[in-house]
């Protein structure tokens, strides 16, 4: 199911961000809010096209409100009146750098990891290696993209524990899925890998094989047939696709906008 999400216009509260006085809309998610002011925050697991999950916990940050003091991910912390929020504590600081560890012995040779765990003053992990998993460090954009904006759910989250993943079902090639690549896009550590071979779309992490369409211009394949098939239908009869590659399109963009200006 694709999920439609609605703006409404909240009213305004009053909050405190690392002792700064701030008015904001009601409701808001914390994380958004000190993004926007600035502050530096670390995370993984956050993209604005989907719904906060909370999977990193790297956005942590410490919340009070009246004598309550409470750690919580800022990423599905709601904005509230008379909240105060400091991102920079003992604390803080303490709860980061463990979620780091752990998140980087799952998978200690991710670049990116590693440049972010300096950046936290993380060293090498405490913790031993997990078995062979890949580059995953379970942050489940993939999983949300998929279902949630795609509404092909042609991966998911299988086991349990340490032997807890993501996978296709029965770890067989995805009947659902499409080729869009909106998974490969937000996957923070390049662990999902595909590539193009036959004219055929090869998704080696899912075990899945699209057949692509040639560019009518050029014959370079250039998108999956499912995924065109899959557009196509949702414009209906009111429109249709030209199969025509990004750069031949871009070519023949240029040749008109040239025909016009000469015509001038």
């Amino acid at each position: 199911m694709i999920a439609v999400f609605e703006s409404k216009k909240m009213p305004l509260v009053k909050t405190v961000v690392n002792g700064k006085h701030i008015e904001v809309e009601r409701d808001r998610w914390a994380l958004d809010v000190l993004l926007e002011m600035g502050v530096a925050v670390p995370t993984l697991c956050h993209h604005p096209a989907v719904e906060p999950y909370g999977a990193c916990r790297l956005c942590v940050v410490e919340a009070r409100k009246g004598k309550w003091t409470w750690l919580t991910t800022s990423c599905d912390l709601q904005i509230r009146e008379g909240l105060n929020i400091e991102t920079d504590t003992p604390s803080v600081i303490r709860s980061r750098r463990m979620s780091m560890e752990l998140i980087l012995s799952r998978a200690p040779h991710v670049e990116s990891l590693q440049r972010l765990a300096a950046d936290l003053g993380v060293g090498r992990p405490r913790f031993g290696p997990h078995y062979d998993i890949g580059k995953c460090i379970l942050c489940g954009l993939c999983v949300r993209v998929c279902d949630r904006l795609i509404g092909a759910s042609a991966i998911s989250f299988v086991g349990r524990g340490r032997r807890r993943s993501v996978t296709t079902p029965f770890g067989a090639a995805s009947e659902s899925c499409t080729g869009c690549g909106a998974c490969i896009a937000v996957c923070p550590t390049g662990h999902i890998r595909s590539f193009v071979e036959e004219s055929a779309l090869n998704i080696e992490t899912w075990n899945t094989r699209l057949e692509m369409i040639d560019c009518k211009v050029c014959g370079t394949p250039f998108t999956a047939a499912k995924l065109l098939e899959s557009v196509q239908g949702r414009l209906g009869k009111g429109g249709s696709l030209e199969r025509v590659c990004s750069k031949c399109r871009r070519l023949q963009m240029c040749k008109r906008l040239g025909e016009a200006f000469h015509q001038v």
